[in-house]
């Protein structure tokens, strides 16, 4: 088992979102090892407190001090009404783990109504994969801790994404027509990275602008997809309005784009090289708390940078490149942004070997900057 970043609150309950795969309940089992764990996938279980949710307290021992762990908690959101109760009457301390929040969000529960933490798992990130970071391995597979315990990790992925993903949506009972959906999945992979149109994924996909609205915000409520927003405060540029949109793991946008011979292959790696440092970007900010906002910027003129970092800890923008070589016209966006936002800590992190520095712009090899990335995001420019 690999550490993880994220720590469990001294006394306080909390929610645990992250989509399945992540490794939230290897993480409970292995942190909270004295907990009291009540696992809602399991049919008798399951049965018994759909039908009568006050039972809940009937499952926990008299004067017990330690974790209680209800796992898929979004399969009975109905609990959360016991749930609080019991923090109210006898300060139990409660872990309520999820793959969802559509549920919990669409049925109008107030997730305890500040009583619980709200916390996010995400796939591994390279700090804590420490050794076994492959960025190679990384940009191919992505970051699920299986596929680097499984001895194939594309038929794993393969598997995810058939099984996980046919199921959740399956057992959530949120659309009936799965070949759509699936025909929806393969055409929002040729998005990823790029600024959504919605409306030309319902034609690739031969979908109802609508449906395909709702199955964007499907993906975000089984956390499985992700809207990036563009970073407008202080605009003084006219910017594109429309979100980028992510796959919430490299490996499963890999798995669900088509590629054949008519495909561009820097084109897929390069919403790869993207990925990753999404994925870096969320779960360090989530696992320690930094509280940053994530965005991109992008002019109507087309001058962009990649990801744009907002928070108390200060204004940090992103821009990566698979290349190997350098040329002044790819900091172009990045000084754009700089002279609108002097501010700004400006990285620049490519395929190459070398540290440099141009002017603000700080040039960081691929190979080294994901280890340096906690830094970059809790340290506050001076």
């Amino acid at each position: 088992m690999y550490s993880r970043l994220i720590k469990e609150p001294e006394n306080k309950s909390f929610f645990l979102f992250g989509p399945r795969g992540t490794g939230k309940t290897t993480w409970v089992k292995n942190t909270l090892s004295h907990s009291l764990y009540i696992d809602l996938l399991e049919a008798e279980l399951f049965n018994d407190l759909l039908a009568h949710p006050q039972r809940l307290e009937n499952f926990i021992p008299k004067d017990f001090s330690d974790w209680i762990v209800i796992d898929e908690i979004q399969r009975i959101p109905e609990l959360l009404h016991e749930v609080h109760r019991l923090i109210e009457t006898h300060r139990y301390k409660f872990v309520l783990t999820g793959s969802s929040a559509r549920k919990l969000r669409r049925g109008g529960y107030n997730l305890l109504a500040g009583r619980a933490l709200t916390y996010a798992m995400h796939p591994l990130a390279s700090v804590e994969l420490g050794k076994d970071f492959d960025l190679e391995h990384s940009l191919k597979f992505g970051f699920l801790p299986c596929v680097y315990t499984e001895s194939d990790p594309k038929r794993y992925l393969e598997s995810y994404v058939k099984t996980y993903l046919e199921e959740e949506i399956r057992q959530e009972g949120l659309t009936r027509n799965l070949g759509a959906f699936a025909r929806f999945l393969e055409a929002a992979s040729f998005s990823q990275g790029s600024v959504l149109n919605i409306s030309e994924v319902a034609r690739e996909c031969a979908v109802e602008r609508k449906v395909v609205e709702n199955y964007f915000a499907i993906l975000e409520d089984l956390l499985i997809g992700n809207r990036v927003p563009v970073f407008f405060r202080h605009a003084k540029r006219r910017l594109v309005a429309h979100s980028k949109f992510y796959f919430f793991d490299t490996g499963i946008y890999r798995t669900i784009r088509p590629a054949g011979p008519l495909d561009q292959p820097e084109q897929i790696e390069g919403a790869a090289c993207e990925t990753v440092l999404f994925q870096e970007l969320m779960a360090i900010n989530d696992a320690l708390n930094l509280g940053y906002k994530i965005y991109y910027w992008k002019t109507s003129q087309g001058m962009e940078v990649d990801f744009v970092v907002y928070g108390e800890k200060g204004l940090k923008v992103f821009e990566i490149k698979r290349t190997h070589k350098l040329s002044s016209s790819m900091y172009r966006g990045l000084r754009a942004f700089l002279q609108d936002y002097p501010m700004a800590e400006a990285y620049f992190i490519y395929g190459g070997e070398r540290y440099m520095r141009d002017g603000d712009i700080t040039i960081i090899p691929m190979k080294d900057f994901y280890q340096t990335l906690p830094s970059i995001l809790t340290q506050q420019k001076s």
